[in-house]
């Protein structure tokens, strides 16, 4: 009796469900892949895509823009250097500033110039 209720107790497959084992594999292996599937879109996916913008808007900011800093303040660039901005808070107050710095542009210096055009042919 005791070699019939040893493998039972150990859990070790019959030679009927040794061929269930493929499947079972199967059923544990395929969530795993679905939850890694859902983080990569839902998580991953759209963070690339997010630094990515950020990565284009600091390498594309020149004299001129306004923006805003992660710490809240509004300014205009003055002038732009390799690692840093420097941006002009009030009329006499310059901070320099690390690109990374710079949460976003509110407006660019083209479409200021385009404004100031539209305007100034409205009142003519």
């Amino acid at each position: 009796m005791n070699t019939f209720v040893l493998p039972l107790l150990m859990g070790a497959p019959d030679q009927a469900a040794a061929g269930g084992t493929t499947a079972s594999l199967i059923s544990t292996f395929v969530p795993f892949g679905l939850v890694i599937l859902i983080f990569y879109f839902l998580i991953i996916r759209p963070q690339n895509k997010k630094q990515k913008e950020t990565e284009k808007m600091l390498s594309a900011l020149k004299k001129g823009d306004k923006i805003v800093t992660i710490g809240g303040i509004h300014g205009v660039i003055q002038s732009v250097k390799e690692g840093t901005v420097v941006v002009k808070v009030d009329d006499s107050t310059k901070i320099e500033f690390s690109r990374s710095a710079i949460a976003s542009v509110v407006e660019s210096a083209k479409a200021e110039k385009a404004t100031a055009e539209a305007v100034t042919d409205e009142t003519k």
